[in-house]
């Protein structure tokens, strides 16, 4: 059954996708992407670079703290090709594979660069569920729906806890090691008990990761500034900082685990939301502004990764890593 959900469940995102042009007007959104002139298109994707590299400092921090030993290039390169295999894969699930880029340059055991990588995602997680907790009291305020700010709420108290929980050396490695003995077969066992036993080598302080997570709110910006570029191109009446703090909520929902890279999930849920903040404005351009962001904060970013990962040589055991 999970062989063949596998195969169709990335299909979702696309079935609504078309919902969506269909409902819409495929003519409208045509009209909608041939009102914005390419000075725009350019200026959006002239922030990819400035964000990348901030991005890719905070990280560097983190690799620190840890003691992995990377260049600030190979650090780089390794971003962007697990920002590749992110933009089509379900959830971004596929930033995981900087872990065996890593690998190959480090020599790391696998377990702490697993968590290296899970880290620097999980804070920027965090840092865009603050901003999704403001907009969900706007909605309040504006509309009088606390249910997003329920919903919020509750998905930051979970993270904090599961957070506070697993960040405890002793407390972790029991948990994983029951997980291990409950689901994993027991061919397998004993290699994921080698892959856990390295989780909290060299694990970071508190302390530590405060300022990579202030530069992770700092990248979320840049990207819902490259997004609320399309807004301006469109003439759309959403001020920026109603923008800055709605489109995370739908940013959010992409991260549904269910279709690459959100594609219709995000895309149905901008629609939704801001045609309901402002029933005045036409569903085909939110369209527009969402998927010109995502083919230029996803896909052209990932497109960038994919170069790179054409010049990476893989040996056999990390191509055996991939298949597994």
């Amino acid at each position: 059954m999970f062989k063949t959900a596998k195969k169709f469940l990335p299909l979702i995102g696309l079935i609504i996708l078309i919902f969506l042009v269909y409902k819409l007007g495929l003519e409208d959104i045509i009209n909608a992407f041939l009102k914005i002139h390419p000075i725009y298109i350019i200026l959006s994707i002239s922030l990819i670079f400035p964000r990348i590299l901030i991005r890719n400092y905070a990280w560097r921090i983190i690799q620190k703290e840890q003691k992995i030993k990377l260049s600030f290039w190979e650090s780089l390169k390794i971003f962007l090709i697990g920002y590749f295999y992110g933009s089509f894969t379900p959830g971004y699930f596929g930033q995981m594979m900087r872990a065996p880029y890593m690998k190959e340059k480090t020599g790391e055991p696998y377990g702490k660069l697993f968590v290296n990588v899970f880290i620097e995602v999980i804070l920027r997680s965090i840092s865009l569920q603050v901003m999704i907790i403001v907009g969900a009291i706007i909605i309040v305020i504006e509309k009088n729906q606390p249910l997003v700010l329920y919903f919020a709420m509750l998905y930051m108290i979970i993270l904090g806890v599961l957070i506070i929980y697993f960040t405890k050396k002793q407390r972790g490695e029991k948990t994983f090691s029951k997980l291990i003995k409950i689901f994993i077969p027991k061919k397998l066992k004993y290699h994921f008990h080698d892959f856990i036993a390295t989780f909290y080598k060299d694990f970071p302080t508190f302390k530590s990761l405060i300022v990579p997570f202030l530069i992770g709110a700092i990248t979320w910006v840049i990207i819902f500034s490259q997004e609320y570029i399309f807004v301006i191109a469109l003439g759309l009446p959403i001020p920026f900082t109603i923008f800055l703090f709605l489109f995370p909520i739908a940013n959010f929902v992409g991260f549904t685990p269910i279709t690459f890279a959100g594609l219709g999930i995000r895309d149905l849920t901008a629609v939704g939301l801001f045609t309901f903040m402002y029933p005045e404005i036409d569903g085909s351009d939110i369209l527009v502004v969402s998927l010109m962001g995502f083919i230029i904060t996803d896909v052209l970013t990932g497109f960038i990764g994919f170069l790179l990962s054409l010049t990476e040589t893989r040996d056999k055991s990390y191509k055996i890593f991939i298949n597994s």
